[in-house]
């Protein structure tokens, strides 16, 4: 009879997201970090690190043991191909956008896009997100951060 091991899933997940983490640290340690005023270059890369090692430990230490196996939960379940598709597609549909359309453009699509590969949304729910994702998204990066993509650009 196999020995139950105590680490489940979980856990295995949780100890490669804190591996992650760690590794971008030390990456990001490697270039000049800068403050939240003047960032460097290691300071993205040191921030996510951190946040991806402290979410592997709040799972590590939230996870139960793996629930036995019935025949229920252990069934394989098809792929989710529109999930895959509708992401993937809204992020070619920013890098096209962004180049040919700005940033309301991109963002509405790449939003609108991602959020009909949830069979559960409507395209009425799709179209609100992705005009507040517009919202936002011109608020914080073009007005907030001055980011350098035009809001709207043709050609």
């Amino acid at each position: 009879m196999p020995r139950k091991s105590r680490f489940g899933k979980d856990h295995y997940g949780a100890a490669l997201l804190i591996l992650m983490g760690l590794g971008a640290l030390m990456e990001g340690i490697r270039y000049h970090v800068g403050s939240p005023n003047r960032m460097g270059a290691g300071f993205v890369p040191v921030v996510l690190g951190v946040i991806l090692a402290l979410v592997g430990v709040a799972i590590a230490v939230t996870a139960g043991p793996d629930a036995p196996p019935t025949d229920e939960l252990h069934k394989p379940h098809p792929p989710e191909w529109r999930g895959w598709f509708c992401i993937l597609g809204g992020v070619v549909a920013f890098v096209f956008f962004g180049v040919y359309g700005g940033l309301v453009p991109a963002t509405f699509a790449s939003v609108f896009i991602a959020a009909l590969g949830d069979r559960k949304n409507t395209v009425k729910n799709a179209f609100w997100l992705a005009m507040l994702m517009v919202v936002f998204g011109v608020l914080i990066f073009s007005y907030g951060l001055r980011l350098q993509l035009p809001l709207f650009t043709w050609g």
